[in-house]
């Protein structure tokens, strides 16, 4: 069911992308599984950089966020033994948004992730959420999105 909702939104899940430094991708916890945070790196390895409000506009780091979320699935997918059926819920997801001093609508970008979550995964991806302005990110990254899921 979930990777037919994958397939009507046209969305291959790249290979889970590996960590750039010291820490694990994603932690499990008893049911609990947390995601590290995803940057938008796009599936050929480009990264939607720059600045909220500066250098990019409400709806390209709309994308980044998305980007991100398709991320944070492809690491799902992987802690999950490629099942993403076992996934019974989204619980929080923390959105950061590399943003211009006047910049104001964090709230909006992280909607990329949001609405994919809830596209991919009906009322299971429903979730808690924080939505925070930044300087900077990694490499420049537009948006970095983490996770916790409840897995079975």
């Amino acid at each position: 069911m979930i990777e037919d909702n994958l397939k009507k939104l046209g969305i291959n899940l790249p290979k889970a992308p590996k960590p750039v430094g010291s820490y694990s991708a994603y932690k499990k916890s008893g049911n609990l599984l947390f995601v590290s945070g995803q940057v938008s790196f796009k599936a050929d390895g480009t990264l939607i950089k720059g600045k909220a409000g500066k250098d990019l506009s409400l709806e390209q780091c709309q994308e980044a966020a998305k980007v991100c979320c398709i991320n944070i699935l492809a690491q799902v997918k992987e802690a999950c033994d490629g099942d993403l059926n076992k996934v019974k819920q989204c619980i929080k997801i923390t959105g950061y948004v590399n943003s211009s001093d006047d910049f104001i609508d964090q709230p909006k970008v992280i909607n990329g992730a949001s609405d994919l979550l809830v596209n991919v995964f009906g009322d299971k991806g429903i979730h808690a959420r924080a939505a925070i302005s930044t300087n900077s990110l990694p490499l420049g990254a537009a948006v970095e999105v983490e996770s916790i899921f409840e897995i079975n």
